[in-house]
């Protein structure tokens, strides 16, 4: 048996988070991903993470993220040899993925329709901040940017703070996830119609799918998603002050609600409708709040999972990656070597399992224009 995309020939003309994410999960079930840098210019990720001496080695933990099992090459594609060599490699390839200003390809003469006309067969994808048409299209962002743009920021936070930027860079990630499903699309379309494609990716619309429920609600009854905290509609399913610590609960639905009423020996709080429930919300929130100081956060997650309502303590990441329930996912992978690196790092995988010949780790993240003399001498 094979994985998915042993065969397929990715060039990865992307940097920062997002484009090189997408390539990365198609590279980890079995893509042959070709990552092409400026010589004068590396990815950005290569000097920004943790660790400051990776950083000035080009090899920083932002880009050993999602790069392993690439190789990577370096292109001057504003020199006519660049552009020519890059030209030959279209030739060989399955998909090319970009993430430049929209309208820069096709100055080079490296547009889609430049290249089709090379490779029919190509998919070619663009990830950009606003999406390759429209009034802002050429205007750029990041992460941070698009949360401010979308309403995301308003959202997040207390009533008395906000608005709040989330932690993580949530969109790039799931930009990066939303260009691989829609690759992956592109290539399985391919297989039946024996076309290529050309996607077109905006973080912009990522951000509003992420907020899917909220735009739907918004849309019909003109309501603002307000920021609530840690705060949710339902007093039984939003965070509580421990006698150590905070405890996240999840009985959010009828049933749940029951479950925790029941088990702590409360059944007069028991509601049959969400309108029920609403009606008591402060009421439920004063009475929890009370009976949740009376143990630690741990000790609740415990004796309320261990009867079937949602809850959790919260966790520092350190926590969360010492919890053996990670280490059972197989959702990171260890690299014990890796050329400009010292020492031992590990880095995610992907966030689902396959049966067999699923996605795995093969080689460690390249350093810059590694393969330089290796990918020329295929063409």
């Amino acid at each position: 048996m094979a994985r998915p995309f042993e065969g397929i020939r990715i060039i990865d003309i992307t940097h920062v988070l997002a484009g090189p994410f997408a390539a990365y999960q198609l590279a980890l079930m079995g893509a042959d991903v070709i990552k092409v840098e400026d010589p004068n210019d590396p990815d950005q990720s290569r000097d920004s993470g943790t660790d400051n001496e990776l950083n000035h080695a080009l090899m920083g933990t932002g880009f050993l993220t999602q790069g392993s099992n690439k190789r990577a090459i370096t292109l001057d594609l504003k020199a006519e040899q660049g552009r020519e060599i890059l030209k030959r490699l279209v030739a060989t390839a399955d998909v090319l993925v970009e993430n430049y200003r929209p309208g820069a390809f096709e100055a080079l003469g490296l547009g889609y329709e430049d290249l089709r006309r090379i490779n029919p067969k190509l998919i070619y994808a663009s990830f950009s901040a606003f999406g390759q048409g429209g009034p802002k299209r050429e205007r750029t962002a990041y992460d941070h940017v698009i949360q401010s743009t979308s309403g995301i920021m308003a959202m997040t936070g207390t009533p008395e703070a906000n608005p709040i930027k989330i932690g993580a860079p949530a969109i790039d990630y799931a930009t990066g996830t939303m260009g691989a499903y829609a690759l992956s699309a592109a290539l399985f379309q391919r297989e039946r119609t024996g076309q290529g494609q050309r996607i077109d990716m905006a973080m912009l619309d990522v951000a509003m799918i992420l907020m899917a429920s909220h735009v739907t609600g918004y849309l019909r009854n003109g309501k603002h998603p307000k920021p609530s905290g840690n705060r949710t509609g339902h007093a039984t399913s939003m965070a509580y002050q421990t006698a150590d610590g905070i405890v996240m609960l999840g009985a959010s639905n009828l049933r749940q609600q029951r479950r925790l009423w029941t088990v702590l020996e409360r059944p007069d709080m028991i509601k049959r409708t969400n309108d029920e429930r609403d009606a008591d919300h402060d009421n439920e929130e004063r009475v929890l709040a009370q009976i949740m100081l009376t143990r630690s956060a741990a000790e609740w997650e415990e004796y309320l999972q261990q009867r079937h309502v949602p809850a959790s303590r919260v966790r520092t990441m350190g926590e969360a990656l010492a919890d053996p329930q990670i280490a059972s996912r197989n959702v990171l992978h260890r690299h014990e070597h890796a050329p400009g690196v010292p020492g031992s790092f590990s880095v995610p995988v992907a966030a689902f399992k396959f049966e067999h010949d699923g996605p795995c780790v093969d080689r460690p993240p390249p350093t810059f224009g590694q393969h330089n003399d290796e990918v020329l001498a295929e063409l």
